[in-house]
């Protein structure tokens, strides 16, 4: 009877049990005896095999995981039971010179440890998740908050324009009455329109610089001129330097009257665009809470012609209490448009008072060739002329 090496074939990727495993590995190098005629002979009983099996269930079932868990854990603790497994290298003919152990196969063994999460502590994860949580809701509350003001923002703007607007087309159309101050309107009447003459006043004085800048400067280039022919005309040497020097006095007077213009342009804009501007946005704030206050008083006496149901009542007390400030915030600004008109009044005459003197007495002296008296007048005034060439940028500016 021959005795042949049984070839044991290395596990697909679907994990046995364990006992199936245990019984495989040493079942692998079993020497299974061959009768001359092909038969296999009676195998004794081996106890071992049957007790490692009975071990190994035991052992399973106080451990409690399923058969699934494990096939996967004896896979993954010990791999495939490779070192007591011989790979033959030839056919069934071979000697036992071509039986190469694989014990001398050598891998990574790979160890899968379920207590490992059950022994860390998860208080500090469990602390950044709260403290996150808490973050994020505290910033939803914030934007949520912001949202509602918004909210009611649009909302309380949204009511208030359909009020004006209703006020302002019963106005328009005569359905709706209107608190006026006959004083204080006549007072602001009379200032727009000193507005519009003072800019148009503004526009031709500012016409009359520009006009006599440039007759200055050719003045001054004509007396150039003059200059330069009396020294190539011999003859008329004397003709033409007479002309020259008269062109420079006047273009050095012409200068001098500039400096004088400039000065009253620069205060009439001063007193228009910033003075009497200033007045007139307080005027539009005024006009503006005058029409808050009807459209508010209207609400008040259309709810109180209504029934007195306990509805009504709330909304009469809301409306009330809008009306309330509404009509405190037109007198007040009433109170600082009457108070800006005064003083504005009182600076307007200061400064055309210097002013017009000053214009006066500049052209006057000018156009009379008084040279001395309208140096004086600037003395006077204390306007100090700008040298020639101040005002082009220096060297250092043009770099």
């Amino acid at each position: 009877m021959r005795k042949w090496k049984a070839e044991h074939l290395t596990p697909g990727p679907t994990p046995r049990s364990t006992m199936t495993d245990g019984i495989m590995s040493k079942a692998a190098t079993m020497e299974i005896p061959i009768n001359s005629n092909g038969d296999t002979g009676t195998l004794p009983e081996d106890d071992s095999l049957e007790q490692a099996a009975k071990l190994q269930w035991s052992l399973d079932e106080k451990v409690g995981y399923s058969r699934d868990t494990r096939d996967l854990q004896q896979v993954m603790v010990s791999g495939p039971n490779l070192n007591e497994t011989s790979i033959v290298s030839g056919g069934y003919g071979g000697t036992a010179e071509g039986i190469i152990p694989t014990s001398s196969i050598k891998g990574p063994a790979i160890y899968v440890n379920y207590g490992f999460n059950k022994r860390i502590p998860n208080a500090g994860i469990g602390s950044n998740m709260n403290h996150s949580a808490s973050s994020s809701s505290l910033a939803d509350d914030a934007n949520r908050g912001v949202a509602v003001e918004k909210l009611e923002y649009v909302k309380k703007w949204g009511l208030n324009t359909y009020k004006c607007t209703k006020q302002m087309i019963s106005e328009r159309f005569g359905r709706g009455s209107r608190t006026v101050d006959l004083e204080l309107e006549a007072q602001i009447e009379v200032l727009r329109d000193t507005k519009r003459k003072y800019e148009n006043m503004l526009r031709l004085a500012r016409a009359l610089t520009n006009h006599f800048y440039s007759m200055v400067q050719t003045q001054h280039a004509l007396g150039d001129t003059f200059a330069d022919l009396s020294q190539k005309s011999p003859e008329l040497r004397d003709e033409f330097g007479y002309n020259a020097e008269t062109q420079k006095l006047l273009c050095k007077n012409g200068e001098t009257l500039l400096g004088a213009v400039n000065f009253f342009v620069s205060s009439i804009n001063t007193l228009v665009n910033k003075t009497m501007e200033d007045t007139l946005q307080t005027i539009k704030l005024y006009e503006n809470a005058r029409l808050e206050f009807d459209a508010y008083r209207a609400d008040l006496e259309e709810l109180s012609l209504g029934p007195r149901d306990a509805v009504t009542m709330a909304r009469i007390d809301a409306a009330q209490l809008q009306f309330q400030v509404h009509k405190d915030k037109y007198e007040q600004l009433r109170a600082d448009v009457t108070i800006k008109l005064k003083f504005l009044e009182e600076n307007k005459v200061k400064v055309m008072h210097k002013q017009l003197l000053l214009f006066h007495n500049a052209i006057s002296a000018y156009f009379a060739g008084n040279q001395q008296q309208l140096e004086q007048t600037l003395q006077q005034f204390n306007i100090k002329l700008k040298p020639p060439g101040s005002d082009k940028p220096s060297w250092l500016e043009e770099q």
